[in-house]
């Protein structure tokens, strides 16, 4: 994205001059928001999925995408664990670290190299950032690399296969076409357009299989309401 969304809009509600959501828009599907305060969201407030992810955390933590830090806060503040929140956007580092974490830096998470983490928690769609589903032998190789020989990978997704389903339960999908969790997607805000982004939303099968052939023990280990679910990867020594 060639504009800091997300980052002017935490910057705004942040700073209490909150007046529109971000828009996101996809080319065949109707446009959608994403509402400000919901990334401000306490514990309480966030889904099931979410809870428990943050009740599996353990040792050193990586929260990669941070947003406005709500994740990592709880983390650090309530379970006392050494957190580091990471994420693309300044302004949402900038008001992460006024949220008052206390280690938090604008990165993308293939320049981190010789650090290493017990645990990496990829949360809100986390598997997004993958982006398309050629590159997940590339995530996985690199995350494969920054965990510690007992860590685990923390990582939510959802099955979108009910998109592309109709009220038989055909399932009309073109095979010969990418990958049906592959979305494209641009974000406005006030006067702000991003470009259009690659998107991967992973059914927990292909996440599954992958994460095998890397080495990986991968863990169903909730489901939500929207065929969202979260997973955990483990090193399979």
């Amino acid at each position: 994205m060639n504009k800091d969304i997300f980052g002017e809009a935490i910057k705004d509600y942040y700073d209490q001059n909150y007046s529109e959501d971000i828009i996101v828009q996809a080319p065949d599907f109707d446009d959608d928001i994403i509402p400000i305060p919901y990334l401000f969201r306490s514990y309480p407030e966030m889904p099931i999925l979410e809870q428990k992810a943050l009740d599996l955390c353990y040792g050193k933590v990586l929260d990669v995408g941070c947003g406005a830090g709500s994740h990592s806060l709880y983390l650090q503040n309530e379970k006392k664990l050494e957190v580091t929140a990471l994420d693309i956007s300044e302004g949402a580092i900038e008001v992460t670290k006024k949220r008052g974490v206390q280690v938090a830096f604008v990165e993308d998470l293939y320049n981190l190299q010789s650090e290493t983490f017990d645990t990496l928690l990829f949360l809100m769609n986390g598997s997004g950032i993958i982006g398309k589903l050629d590159n997940i032998d590339r995530f996985l190789s690199h995350i494969k690399k920054l965990i510690n020989p007992k860590g685990q990978i923390l990582i939510d997704s959802s099955d979108i296969s009910y998109l592309f389903t109709d009220e038989d339960g055909g399932f009309w999908v073109d095979a010969s076409a990418r990958y049906y969790g592959e979305m494209q997607y641009r974000l406005q805000y006030k006067n702000l357009q991003s470009d259009w982004f690659n998107w991967l939303y992973i059914d927990y099968t292909t996440l599954q299989n992958a994460a095998n052939a890397h080495g990986f023990l991968c863990e169903l280990i909730c489901e939500g309401d929207s065929k969202d679910y979260l997973a955990r990867l483990t090193l399979n020594n």
